[in-house]
């Protein structure tokens, strides 16, 4: 086995993490998509299938490095929001403490000098500089609009990329 069971049952964990973002973002943008705001809604729509695919590779690194699978029970994500702002703080939020719980798994990786967990955990770390920089600009263009130009967001989002 090429993982330690500190370091398995710790990516276990993760791995219920990433699902539960998976699930709060579905509802994010069913309240998105229901307003009707749909470009954020599709943006958050696209979030969901990240955050399940970080799950699965999470799922392929373990099952590779000869771990063991158990996710735990996922929690029911937030249904309802008050409004698009708050909606978007709890994806900033959320991602700020999954970069936390990256970093934890990476020194973890790095106390054990697991070199190939760390190798696959600076992917991660990486990809918490993205989510968490998407989720701040979302967010200050969120409050620049206001709740009463909402559709400005969705100029935004059309213009992005």
């Amino acid at each position: 086995m090429l993982i330690s069971k500190e370091l398995n049952d710790a990516i276990n964990e993760q791995l219920g993490h990433e699902l539960h973002a998976s699930h709060q973002y579905v509802n994010i943008a069913a309240y998105f998509d229901g307003i009707p705001l749909k470009k954020l809604g599709g943006m958050f729509y696209k979030q969901a299938e990240e955050e399940r695919s970080h799950a699965m590779k999470f799922i392929k690194y373990v099952v590779d490095a000869g771990g063991n699978i158990k996710i735990p029970a996922i929690k029911a994500p937030v249904a309802a929001f008050k409004n698009v702002e708050e909606a978007v703080q709890l994806s900033l939020d959320w991602e700020l403490e999954v970069t936390r719980r990256i970093n934890a798994l990476m020194e973890l990786a790095v106390s054990q000098k697991d070199y190939m967990a760390q190798d696959m955990l600076r992917w991660f770390v990486t990809e918490q500089l993205e989510e968490v920089s998407t989720m701040d600009n979302l967010l200050k263009v969120v409050r620049i609009t206001g709740e009463r130009n909402l559709i400005m967001i969705e100029a935004y989002l059309s213009h992005k990329d």
